[in-house]
Order: C-alpha cells, then structure tokens, then sequence
C-alpha cells in the first residue's frame, strides 16, 4: 500500500479521497482512545501506538529504508515526529475529561487554524474564502459547547483538546513544507518512532505504568487498532495526500473527522444525539463547500470573463 501510494500518479480528487478516509478512520479511533484511555494513561498509549506503528511500517519497507534513510529524512521526520506526540498526547489527555463527540468536533478547530498560522509561517495570504470558511466552522465547533443540558461549558478536557488542534495545525503545515522530494513512507515511519519515544519517556515521567498482564483482550484489540489503522494506514494517507492537497482545503477534509467521530460515538458509545451537533454537521460542511466549490466557481467565472473581453474589444 505505501508503495502504490508514493508512485503512482493520482488525480487531485483521488488524493482528496484519501484524506476522508483518513478522516473516517481517526473518527473511529477516537472512539477506541476513549474507550481505552482510563485502563491506559495517555502518553502511554501515546508510546505503545506510535512505537507497534513504526514497527510495522519499517518492516514492511525496510529494504527500501535501506536505501533511501540519510540525516535530511531523520531531521525532519524527529521534527514531526514531536508535533506528532504532542498532538495526541494531548488528545489522548483530553478524552480523559470530555466526550468522543466533543474531542472529534474541538480537534477540527485545527481547520480554522491552518490557513491564518501558515500565513504567520511566511505562507500565503488566506483567501476570503479561508475567512468565511473559517468563520462557519468556528460557529459548528461552537455548537458542541452548547450540546450539553447545561448550557456553554468548556472543561479542562476541552481546553486540551482544543490545544491539540493546535499542535495538529503545525503537523499538517510542517507535513506539507517537507514532503516533496523526500520519501514520505520513510518520513513517516521516522515520526512514528520519535513519537513513541517521547510517548514512553512522558509516561515513565509523569504517568503510573500500565498493568500490563491484567489488560482485557479489548485493551489489546484497541492498540492494535490505533497502531495499525489509526497510524499506519491512517497518517501515512494523510501525508501523502497533503503533499498534493494544498494545507488549508485539506484541513477541511480532516474536519470531517468530527462528523464520523460523533457518528461512531453515538453507535458504538451510546453519545446522545442532539439539535447543536445536528447544526454542528451541517456548518462544517458548508466550511468545505465554501473551501472547496466556491473558489473553483470564481476562477470559472475569471476565465469565463477573460475569454469574453477579445471579443468585446474586436466588436468596439
């Protein structure tokens, strides 16, 4: 799969494709962190994920790693690799005092960050379309603060959920700036292992140690998931489509992780369903559709304009 991946030529949409189903995947995921992180603390679980991960991508590659690993890779990989732990550490910390719903729909803030802290990175200037799209799914993540009975409330969950997004913000950024002209399988498997490191050298630190012989066999299947789907098949999807999908349209395709997040939640976790989240739904895919079909109708109508002005000058 990683070596369909990163060789064959694609078209826009394909890669687009392949950040939905990154997307569908960690929705499900976050539905597996909160079901496991009370029996495993979040660094931890940070460790065990990324470390199995990194294990089974560079085995299956590891001829070609062979060949292609050099200081650039190892520099920029540990560089993402500690946005990487930071991201979930916090992600996983996060769930530990709030909802799956919640976590989904607070970690998509990162949709309304991207384009503004690409621009503070010396990036492109965002577009209009940016701001209002920014606008509307800040108004979405909103309605998840109105979900509960008692009205606005952001817990200390919420707060490092949210801080999350922020660190997602600068993995997907950093991703992009350093994908091309490197192997981004073996950037990956790099990330994954600097990732574990920190998480198992956090947890030593700050966490008591799992009991490891008393966990359930869902605990296991849990970790299995999270490395192999969650990680592996997941990240690996997302960082070769941002290496073609530019980082803000492409924030907007993983925000739809808040909508399959609150979907598996409510199927699997039994999360009540309500009027916010329904609005919830509905604004962050307008955000995509303001993102995505709005400025390819405005570069139609440019184009279109141009190809009428010879004419009108040739009639004058």
């Amino acid at each position: 799969m990683a070596r369909l991946l990163q060789h064959t030529a694609r078209p826009l949409w394909a890669y687009k494709g392949f950040l939905l189903l990154a997307a569908a995947i960690w929705g499900l995921g976050t539905v597996v962190i909160k079901s496991t992180v009370d029996a495993f603390p979040p660094a931890w679980l940070v460790g065990v994920r990324f470390t199995g991960a990194g294990l089974v991508l560079g085995i299956a590659m590891l001829p070609r790693f062979r060949r292609a690993l050099d200081a650039d890779h190892l520099k920029k990989g540990s560089i993402l690799g500690v946005w990487l732990f930071l991201t979930y550490w916090a992600n996983s910390t996060g769930l530990t005092d709030t909802t799956a719903s919640n976590s989904s729909f607070l970690t998509s803030l990162y949709c309304v960050i991207i384009p503004f802290l690409g621009w503070a990175l010396r990036g492109a200037r965002p577009t209009r379309f940016n701001v209002a799209a920014a606008v509307v799914c800040v108004a979405g993540i909103g309605c998840v603060s109105f979900a509960g009975s008692t009205g606005f409330s952001l817990r200390f969950g919420d707060l490092i959920t949210l801080l999350s997004a922020v660190f997602v913000s600068f993995h997907v950024l950093y991703t992009a700036k350093y994908a091309r002209g490197r192997d981004m399988t073996l950037l990956t498997v790099v990330q994954f292992f600097v990732a574990g490191t920190l998480g198992f050298a956090a947890g030593f630190v700050f966490e008591p140690m799992p009991d490891f012989p008393n966990l359930g066999a869902d605990t296991w299947m849990s970790l299995v998931y999270l490395a192999v789907f969650a990680s592996c098949i997941a990240l690996l999807l997302q960082n070769v489509a941002v290496a073609h999908v530019d980082p803000a349209p492409a924030a907007l395709f993983l925000a739809t992780e808040s909508v399959f997040g609150v979907t598996f939640s409510i199927l699997f976790l039994g999360e009540a369903l309500t009027g916010p989240l329904f609005a919830g739904f509905a604004l962050i895919f307008a955000g995509i559709v303001i993102s995505e079909y709005l400025p390819i109708r405005a570069e139609r109508k440019r184009a279109a304009a141009a190809l009428d002005e010879p004419d009108e000058a040739r009639e004058t």
